[in-house]
């Protein structure tokens, strides 16, 4: 069994995708973000940069302790390793969908998500941040649509964990100002995502962990996150 501490964000339905598709037995934990439960010290002990997502795997493969991991690329490469699925073992294949997960980790996750927090959630209105992280955005789903043009999915012929990491961070394509149609082969690749039952599956939990998602976080996690501004 895996317990997974999760909230609804992009980074939390990475695993959740992963789960679902290998079909492994899991635990919601929620880590309710908008109201700070990212800074409780017991979760702290799980997940010491304070970040969901973050999992307890009561039966690893070694056989012995629960083991605790944090960072979403790190439990995707774990459970696939544990899983036997969705990454190749060995070989050029594996190392092709690992560059594409780490470019999602170093690349579209951190800036779309600056965009989404300039755009959204900033206390003030900075338009130069929000233009370069517009910008920014854009050019990264062009990079992602160049890829997807010559290619079924973002390894190559085969799904992996590189289009699970990927997928949560278009899905809120609105929000982060871009225009998906002007991307054919992204927006093709999309919807074929969409499309799948264990994703579905996955989305299905916000309405049974986060009903009120996309309302503004409580006064605590501001505090957190901004200080007293």
């Amino acid at each position: 069994m895996i317990d997974l501490y999760y909230w609804t964000t992009p980074n939390g339905h990475k695993i959740s995708i992963m789960l679902e598709e290998a079909k492994l037995a899991y635990r919601v934990k929620p880590i309710n973000i908008g109201r700070g439960e990212q800074f409780d010290p017991e979760f702290l002990t799980i997940s010491p940069n304070n970040r969901i997502p973050a999992i307890v795997d009561h039966t690893p493969q070694d056989g012995g302790q629960p083991l605790s991991m944090f960072e979403s690329g790190a439990i995707l490469e774990y459970l696939a390793d544990k899983s036997g699925l969705f990454l190749p073992s060995v070989g050029r294949e594996r190392y092709i969908a690992l560059q594409w997960l780490h470019w999602q980790m170093g690349g579209l996750g951190p800036m779309a998500g600056q965009n989404h927090h300039f755009c959204h959630y900033a206390p003030q209105k900075i338009e130069y941040a929000i233009e370069r992280y517009v910008r920014e955005t854009n050019r990264l789903y062009s990079v992602l649509d160049q890829r997807l043009a010559n290619h079924t999915y973002v390894g190559g012929d085969d799904y992996t964990i590189a289009d699970m990491a990927i997928y949560p961070w278009i899905v809120p394509w609105e929000k982060q100002r871009q225009t998906i149609e002007e991307f054919p082969d992204l927006e093709r690749w999309f919807d074929m995502m969409k499309a799948r039952p264990a994703v579905r599956r996955a989305y299905s939990l916000v309405e049974e962990v986060n009903p009120q998602a996309g309302v503004e976080m409580d006064e605590q996690a501001r505090k957190h996150l901004f200080g007293n501004r």
